[in-house]
């Protein structure tokens, strides 16, 4: 199963999920799912604009479990 590691990056870097959602382009609800690991697919677009914001790459952002 392959997970997103968002929230992990985001205690690292001392950021919280409202930074998060001010800086992305979705509703609180849509970005919740994500981080909680509640949704199917999502967008390259969205992965480009979380390596943006945390300083990684896209590897960085999942986890294989």
């Amino acid at each position: 199963m392959i997970t997103l590691n968002v929230l992990e990056l985001l205690y690292k870097k001392g950021k919280t999920k409202y930074w998060l959602y001010k800086n992305m382009d979705m509703t609180y609800q849509n970005l919740s799912k994500m981080l909680n690991n509640e949704t199917a697919s999502i967008k390259y677009d969205n992965i480009e604009r979380l390596c943006e914001l945390l300083h990684c790459t896209p590897n960085d952002l999942f986890l294989k479990k």
